[in-house]
């Protein structure tokens, strides 16, 4: 078996995290197949994609040569696509009950205004989907007050008529989401809102098995166990790996145990009254020598809370921490001035760049990361955290037991 000192890496696995997506997971494989080539044709290196691998939920292989160094590498991804899935299954009127219920928890909660004291960007796209189904719904009534009114004209008692056309045009925004996302984005708060920032059971079964995977992955013939969780898949990380070092199921002599969150929107959970075990979580594994923690977000990405260092602006850093690393990804430095401005406004997109090619590379490159022959804790040792990074503590909420 690899050291944990190894000073290069010849084997990795890789365990994919996403975030609360309904897509299946091909698209992950999909996407990094078309960038991890540009990004090679970019930088000079080669990579390839193989097969997916016995026993894993879902994945490729990944054979890399940089520079003469040869890496084999098994990507998984860790899928909770089913249960992102069953907790869309809602109808409009339910979705507008959500709406309500997850306002309410935000504001009554008071996390809202305290999120607003660290990126607008995130809080305003959280207040994207209530407001433009506050819109869909003042449009919908309008029409049914026109067509009221024109039926009136012909029969008094039609005028009710008119209501009729009510669900059938918040039928029609429903079904055109995949431009608007409103839906989606609605669906994604609430999941987090409706237990108050607790995980609710199917998705701690599925951390339970996910952690199993990860530490049969530490037993076996690989110099680094790299566990990536983008958007929401990084507080699910922080829980899974948390779990395992807490268990004694990190190997001292093992591979070396790398964790790298992308985009997180940690504080959107953080901050609510009952996510105790996510704050437990956090304070434990920012205190841990048994991996290395390194968290890439990017100013330009207004769906993350980008350079907040999750743990101290949740309010549980503890005396000993030592993680995250908390970088930039500089979008406006690392794209060219026309990818940048081609992309600048597309949001989601963006949230997702983190998966993708770069212009300009700095020291962040998702497919050296991820297939590259150098562990993440060497690729940045050293590094000094952004200067930009916001750590004052800022969550209402920062008990770890219930």
């Amino acid at each position: 078996m690899s050291s944990h000192n190894a000073p290069e890496v010849r084997r990795r696995r890789v365990f994919y995290i996403p975030g609360y997506d309904p897509i299946p997971p091909r698209r992950y494989r999909e996407l990094y197949r078309k960038e991890s080539a540009a990004q090679a044709g970019l930088s000079g290196y080669d990579i390839a994609l193989g097969g997916g691998t016995s026993g894993a939920r879902f994945g490729w292989t990944v054979e890399a040569n940089f520079n003469g160094k040869t890496v084999q590498s098994e990507v998984a991804v860790l899928v909770w696509s089913d249960i992102v899935k069953d907790s869309m299954a809602r109808g409009i009127a339910a979705t507008y009950l959500q709406l309500i219920r997850t306002a309410a928890t935000y504001i009554g909660s008071g996390a809202l205004f305290r999120l607003m004291r660290l990126r607008k960007g995130p809080v305003i796209a959280a207040l994207y989907p209530v407001g433009f189904l506050i819109v869909q719904l003042v449009l919908a009534l309008l029409l049914a007050w026109g067509l009221g009114h024109l039926l009136a004209l012909w029969q008094p008692w039609a005028a009710w008529g008119g209501l009729l056309v009510v669900p059938l045009v918040l039928e029609w925004f429903r079904r055109m989401d995949g431009r608007f996302f409103a839906y989606y984005l609605m669906h994604d708060y609430a999941y987090s809102a409706r237990h108050l920032g607790a995980n609710p059971p199917e998705l701690e079964a599925r951390l339970a098995e996910f952690a199993t995977e990860i530490a049969e992955a530490l037993t076996q013939d690989s110099d680094e166990v790299l566990v990536v969780g983008h958007s929401s898949g990084a507080h699910l990380g922080v829980s899974i790996l948390a779990d395992l070092i807490r268990a004694g199921r990190v190997p001292e002599n093992g591979p070396a145990l790398s964790f790298l969150s992308l985009g997180q929107v940690v504080p959107m959970v953080s901050f609510l009254p009952r996510a105790h075990r996510l704050r437990a979580d956090l304070a434990y594994l920012s205190a841990r020598d048994e991996l290395t923690w390194v968290d890439v977000t990017a100013p330009g990405d207004g769906c993350a809370f980008a350079l907040c260092d999750p743990v101290a602006v949740t309010g549980v850093a503890p005396a000993g921490k030592r993680w995250p690393l908390v970088l930039s990804a500089a979008f406006s430095q690392t794209l060219s001035p026309e990818r940048w401005k081609a992309l600048r406004w597309r949001f989601f997109r963006l949230h997702f760049q983190y998966l993708c090619a770069f212009d300009r590379p700095g020291d962040y490159d998702y497919f050296q990361i991820t297939a590259g022959p150098v562990r993440l804790g060497a690729r940045f040792a050293g590094r000094a955290p952004s200067k930009s990074r916001i750590e004052r503590p800022t969550s209402g909420y920062r008990d770890m037991t219930p």
